[in-house]
């Protein structure tokens, strides 16, 4: 894509503002310079600062793109090395600088008397001062209200812990500079500090050697709750506790946490053959080790600070009863830490009991035993706490002690929930299995539908295990009976909550819901009972595809019918949660079609929860890119239809969004806040500000057919477009970048609706297309309006009203000023298909166009990011680093496919795809 579809602040006021933005990546790019030149030498230092100079004069389009290209396509593979990992690392650190820089906008706009922006805590509670809702309807919307990010084993994410380590280490130096006037010797320490981080990524290989596996996964998701959530996620659940009670005082509303932590790591087996029973306990299990380590740090920092003497300051009996349990502990006149060491104790044995180790920096407490639930725990603090507010220590309970017991209020000894999901036709294959052998039925599988409920249904009424001594399974049953297993062991020790949900891939029907029931009662976990069946999982179905979002109301209406379905629901407080897929609806039928498709499901869904009296909760299998369902999250949650939120949603955190939204406090505690001002707000407010929805639902449904035979036109209807799409990007290589535990594609074929939604969205990323995030949308809407200048601003209403609507346009835009046809066409050149190559590539030009015509025409816009000053900010900064990446691999691709065997050749690919993804920031 070409800048005229971006209009920068080029005036005195704009480059005010961003001048401390551009003095970091000078700053930065200087130091990285200096290491490159003291390293590599002033030849290889001067190669790179050419490609530099160049490709930011490509970007002002003061020189053609051949002339670039003719300085790198010619390079040995170790220089075209070198200038890959700077360029890399170039971006990496612009990164790093804008981050700082988004920290200092938000500091300054805090600092001022202006409003507080949308998507903050402070705006929104304005809001609902200004016009919220009757209190009995707040009581009722946030009953059981919960928001939980679930973390995913899905990672773009291709950065390694020493790189995290590094980029951390240069933040908190450069925010010193900042915020302290140094000395010229302090200066210079502080620059030294920082080129030694610079000079130790230079050194790093920035790509693992190895394929990564689950454990490791488990361990790099669990690093987040240390770097931040620890700290952050306890902090917002007590502070939206406090503001919503004074705004709506006497409700006691929130009396449970409104954020909890999830995650699919480890418990996540659709198609990843590594999830083993092994790991679902590693899961499990070092998760709740986390937590308690957590914990028992915590209790060691409070025993030291509460030195409070008896002699100084008298304590409730109740703390005094508590202190004497601690019977071998010497300090009798100061009976806080006495408390503190006998909570710690018993605390302590219950790690023993856990884990069956003694934790580190224990200490010996007489007569501790362990506690067997966080609540026992968490009432022994609230002594010490009553005691401490008796006395008038507020501020002292309010510091160390208020932080442990939010924290062990918001993450129990679970620590997260861990959820479980597999594939429908994998538990049809394990049931079919089951019956089998139990003789219930020879072949479950070749059952028509109804009779499948109805054996299903028999099989729920009974306490009568399948599973007797001495049978035998074929390999993926067992594995998949070892796995409900080590789940339902997990909620033995953790407590219910540490594997609360388990999820239904490619779910269709009723059957697929009972299946996974009759497994959990095999597991122990489902009790029949005697009528009314209970069971502590949630079942979960997954719609993903286009097809089953739109006949996901009937499936669910269906299951309702169930008797035992029911009391399963009824036994959760009337709960059914639902999880839309995002991803696979998206490679299905295009951008357009798959988000109008889960608006309309959800809207369906709403109607079946309220004619069958159940609570919703929808789970949001997003991704990180717009292709995938991502985008902003503030905006997604506010363009939800009408009841679909009531409180509480779900959603998945994937791939190198985790790290940009939960590296650090700022960072968790701005993205945390977006996720709940947008729930409240949502769930509370008047958002949607449609009035009569039927003529414009209709016209997106029409405009949503469009848009899907549009897409399909190009992807699933063009002659030897999968040929295209293989040849003109790395889609095969990306297989061989060492970022995840799971495999590129569900099956061994040829075919896209087999390949993993990652991948697909990725390849186009990579090759700075984008198509999955705007491809067809702009043949829709340029048939729909035709010559009918009424129906033109039909849509330009909606993009002024209906958040939804905005959502859409919006997200399209930022896609395409990511895009770059440019550099895609010399992507295309890959494709020895002359023929083939100028069909499938003039296709997407043209649709491009048309889509750039049709977001000015409906927007009202020639500038695609006129809404976006952050994400424009970054393109104008950082997008000249994606050039040399770009342009080298495609030349190391030329190479590869040729049957160049040097592994430089080949560990060159997969290092440009590390920069582009860190560039990227967002490229699966």
């Amino acid at each position: 894509m070409s800048q005229q579809h971006l209009v920068f602040d080029v005036t005195e006021d704009g480059r005010a503002a961003t001048e401390p933005l551009r003095e970091d990546i000078r700053l930065l790019g200087g130091l990285l310079g200096d290491v490159l030149r003291e390293q590599e030498g002033e030849r290889v230092f001067d190669l790179v600062e050419e490609a530099r100079t160049r490709a930011f004069a490509v970007r002002r389009q003061e020189v053609d793109r051949a002339g670039f290209a003719e300085l790198l396509d010619g390079q040995t593979t170790r220089d075209a090395l070198h200038v890959i990992r700077a360029f890399s690392l170039f971006a990496l650190l612009a990164n790093l600088a804008e981050d700082l820089h988004r920290e200092r906008r938000r500091a300054l706009h805090v600092a001022s008397d202006d409003p507080a922006p949308d998507g903050s805590l402070a705006a929104t509670f304005a809001k609902l001062r200004a016009d919220g809702p009757a209190p009995e309807v707040v009581a009722d919307t946030l009953r059981d209200a919960e928001i939980v990010p679930v973390i995913t084993a899905h990672p773009t994410e291709t950065r390694r812990r020493t790189v995290f380590d590094a980029q951390s280490r240069i933040k908190e130096r450069m925010r010193t500079r900042e915020r302290m006037t140094l000395s010229e010797q302090e200066e210079r320490d502080a620059l030294r500090d920082i080129k030694i981080q610079i000079l130790t990524l230079w050194q790093t290989a920035l790509i693992r050697l190895q394929r990564v596996q689950i454990r490791d996964e488990i361990e790099v998701g669990l690093r987040f709750f240390e770097a931040s959530l620890f700290e952050v996620l306890p902090q917002l659940n007590a502070r939206v506790r406090r503001e919503l009670n004074e705004i709506y005082p006497g409700l006691d509303l929130l009396p449970e946490p409104l954020l909890r932590a999830g995650s699919w790591i480890g418990g996540d087996r659709d198609g990843n053959p590594g999830v083993d029973a092994d790991v679902v306990r590693t899961a499990s299990s070092r998760a709740a080790q986390t937590a308690l380590t957590h914990y028992l740090r915590q209790l060691a920092d409070l025993e030291t600070s509460l030195s409070m003497s008896v002699r100084m300051s008298p304590v409730s009996d109740e703390l005094l009863a508590l202190a004497a349990r601690n019977t071998g502990d010497s300090r009798d006149d100061e009976p806080y830490r006495q408390a503190v060491r006998w909570a710690r104790g018993r605390l302590q044995q219950t790690y023993v009991r856990f884990f069956g180790a003694i934790p580190e920096g224990a200490k010996q407490v007489d007569g501790a035993t362990a506690y067997e639930t966080p609540e026992e725990l968490l009432a022994d603090l609230d002594v010490i706490d009553a005691s401490l507010r008796s006395r008038g220590d507020d501020l002292i309970a309010d510091d160390r002690l208020l932080r442990l017991r939010e924290a062990l209020r918001s993450f129990g000894f679970h620590l997260y929930g861990l959820d479980l999901r597999q594939n429908s036709d994998v538990h049809e294959e394990t049931i079919s299995d089951l019956f089998a052998w139990a003789g219930v039925h020879p072949d479950y599988a070749s059952l028509e539908e109804d009779a499948k409920v109805e054996l299903l249904v028999a099989e729920l009424a009974s306490r009568r295990p399948l599973v007797g001594r001495g049978a035998e399974f074929s390999e993926q049953t067992t594995r998949e009976l070892a796995i409900t297993a080590a789940a339902a062991e997990a909620v033995r020790t953790f407590g219910p909550e540490a594997v609360p949900n388990y999820v239904i891939s490619m779910c269709t029907s009723v059957s697929d819901l009972l299946e996974c029931a009759v497994l959990l009662k095999e597991a122990g976990l489902l009790d029949p009972g005697d009528g009314a069946a209970t069971c502590p999982v949630n079942i979960v179905p997954l719609f993903e595809t286009i097809e089953d979002l739109q006949v996901s109301a009937t499936t669910l209406r269906a299951a309702l019918a169930v008797p035992v379905y029911r009391q399963l629901v009824d036994s959760k407080g009337g709960l059914q949660e639902v999880m839309l897929g995002y991803s696979d609806s998206n490679k299905d039928g295009g951008y357009l079609a798959a988000n109008w498709a889960l608006y309309r499901a959800e809207l369906d869904l709403v109607e079946v929860a309220r004619e069958q009296d159940v609570r919703l909760r929808l789970f949001h299998g997003r991704g990180g890119t717009v292709g995938r369902g991502g985008g902003p999250s503030y905006e997604a949650i506010l363009a939800q239809p009408p009841g679909a939120v009531q409180g509480s949603l779900r959603l998945t955190e994937q791939g190198e969004i985790i790290a940009a939204k939960y590296a650090e406090p700022p960072l968790a505690t701005r993205n945390l806040e977006a996720l709940v001002s947008a729930t409240l707000e949502s769930s509370l407010l008047d958002v949607e500000g449609l009035g009569d929805t039927a003529a414009a639902y209709a016209h997106l449904d029409e405009i949503a057919a469009l848009a899907r035979t549009a897409y399909a036109e190009l992807v699933h209807d063009t002659p030897g477009f999968v040929d295209y799409f293989k040849a003109s990007t790395p889609v095969a290589e990306i297989g061989d970048l060492n970022i995840g535990s799971r495999p590129a594609s569900r099956k061994p074929t040829e075919q896209i609706s087999d390949l993993r939604a990652i991948p697909w969205v990725m390849s186009w990323s990579l090759s700075r297309v984008m198509l999955p995030g705007w491809y067809g949308t702009g043949t829709a809407l340029e048939q729909w309006v035709g010559e009918d200048a009424e129906r033109l601003a039909t849509l330009r209403d909606y993009y002024a009203r209906w958040p939804f609507f905005q959502t859409v346009m919006s997200n399209l835009a930022q896609v395409m000023a990511k895009s770059d046809l440019g550099i895609a066409e010399r992507y295309s050149r890959l494709v020895d298909d002359e023929a083939l190559r100028e069909r499938v590539f003039g296709k997407i030009v043209d649709e491009h166009a048309r889509t750039v015509r049709m977001f000015a025409a409906v927007t009202g816009h020639d500038d695609l990011l006129w809404d976006n000053a952050a994400l424009k900010r970054s393109v104008f900064n950082r997008f000249p680093y994606l050039e040399p990446l770009n342009h080298l691999q495609i030349e190391l691709l030329r190479r590869y496919r040729a049957g160049d065997e040097d592994p430089q050749v080949r560990r060159g690919i997969l290092l440009t795809m590390n920069g582009l993804a860190t560039a990227l920031r967002n490229s699966g």
